[in-house]
């Protein structure tokens, strides 16, 4: 694993323990001689993030869309800046570049790209580990919705297991270091299944 691909918000969020975090997760990804992939940004923890790992002598890439670099939120002191045409494209790439997805807190925007990256992975197109790395229990209520999803059959268990959800940053890199990807049908129900082909 050469590259992590980390998902959180443009804002700090309430607590100091957020960005505490995040310069934990960017400082260690940095000192386990990975680089960082992320939105580019230069505030909230996405900034955090970068400088930790810059600070620990970590390479960072960051990928922003020509609005926000036009809003002038990009971080200009990178490894690497790519400025892409659109969102679309700046998802499209950083799954390029990055061997695992990690979402630390945030808002829609990392809500929906964490969750694009596991419905890639659920449809087989991709075959990396996504991370849900908690702090201070804020991803709790999601984990309990996506158990609900089990629960209701509409998400497989084995798909429910191919996401590491947690608070400890070396328990999460080993995991993603070990992944091996879930062989689950997306399918639940398969007479349902073929009545639909």
């Amino acid at each position: 694993m050469k590259s992590i691909c980390v998902y959180c918000g443009s804002n700090a969020g309430s607590k100091p323990v957020y960005a505490q975090r995040a310069s934990e997760l960017g400082s260690r990804i940095a000192s386990d001689g990975m680089r960082v992939v992320y939105g580019g940004g230069n505030v909230g923890l996405m900034g955090t993030v970068a400088n930790a790992a810059l600070a620990a002598g970590g390479e960072v890439i960051g990928v922003i869309p020509q609005q926000l670099a036009d809003w002038e939120v990009a971080h200009r002191g990178l490894t690497q800046l790519e400025v892409v045409g659109s969102m679309h494209e700046r998802k499209a790439r950083m799954f390029e570049l990055s061997d695992g997805f990690v979402a630390l807190p945030g808002g829609f925007g990392t809500m929906e790209e964490i969750f694009e990256m596991l419905t890639w992975r659920q449809l087989g197109i991709g075959n990396k580990p996504c991370a849900f790395l908690d702090v201070d229990g804020f991803y709790a209520p999601l984990i309990g919705m996506i158990d609900r999803m089990v629960e209701e059959r509409f998400l497989h268990p084995e798909q429910r297991a191919d996401l590491w959800y947690g608070s400890d940053i070396e328990q999460m890199l080993q995991w993603m270091r070990d992944y091996r990807p879930a062989q689950a049908d997306k399918w639940i129900d398969e007479k349902r299944r073929k009545t639909l082909v």
